[in-house]
């Protein structure tokens, strides 16, 4: 039938929904470190969460297809606070201070920790968080923790697995479907988790679809006769 269209076709739109979305400009709207500093809940938000030296500032960049976005560091626990990223008006993009492990005392430590629950379990606008997974190691017990706290709070999460250059082909199978199986069983993930690379560039452009998908629909262009009046 002439103008049908197929999963293949939708899938393309989707990608490239996705790859016009993360073309757009992005800036740096500002760090929280307080909820009173929290910018206006008016659009969609995407948070990114993980342990820290997951690869979670190379995979921002890897995102928006820049350097110099969010900040990447040799020193685990550099992102301190809730830092917050305009993506051309239609989506918000949180980068969150990492967890597990931090180059600070553990009194600051313990505060990012309260700053990121407080702001997962009251947050409205947010749509979903990115919980980054090392594919090398697999879902820790401060992952899964994460997880838990989603789950109360009533977020849903999609579980992205990272560094999957560093792992060999036959680990990367084993890895989906351990990580896939331990989703099965819980509340509010996404049920297939995302392979990426940040260095490979491999499955950026379906995280690209699938976080567009999310994202306030672009501005239709308005008719000459709505001009005129």
């Amino acid at each position: 039938m002439s103008g049908a269209t197929g999963p293949d076709d939708e899938a393309a739109a989707r990608l490239e929904a996705g790859r016009l979305l993360f073309a757009q400009s992005i800036t740096f709207m500002r760090g929280v470190a307080d909820l009173a500093q929290l910018p206006p809940a008016d659009l969609p938000e995407v948070a990114f969460a993980g342990r820290s030296n997951v690869g979670k500032s190379s995979l921002i960049n890897a995102l928006v297809n820049r350097k110099d976005i969010a900040r990447a560091s040799n020193t685990p626990g550099r992102t301190q606070e809730l830092n917050f990223f305009d993506l051309g008006g239609r989506l918000v993009l949180v980068d969150l201070p990492g967890y597990g492990y931090a180059a600070a005392p553990k009194r600051t430590v313990d505060a990012w920790k309260r700053l990121v629950t407080r702001f997962l379990a009251g947050r409205a606008p947010l749509a979903r968080v990115c919980v980054l997974v090392d594919s090398r190691h697999g879902l820790k017990d401060v992952d899964t923790a994460t997880m838990e706290t989603l789950a109360k709070a009533a977020v849903p999460y999609q579980v992205v697995l990272t560094k999957s250059d560093q792992i060999r082909g036959g680990m990367i199978t084993d890895r989906l479907a351990e990580v896939a199986d331990a989703l099965a069983r819980r509340i509010g993930a996404l049920p297939v988790p995302i392979l990426t690379s940040s260095q490979s560039g491999v499955g950026i452009p379906e995280l690209r679809a699938e976080l567009a998908s999310l994202a306030r629909p672009p501005a239709e262009p308005r008719h000459p006769e709505t001009l005129s009046r």
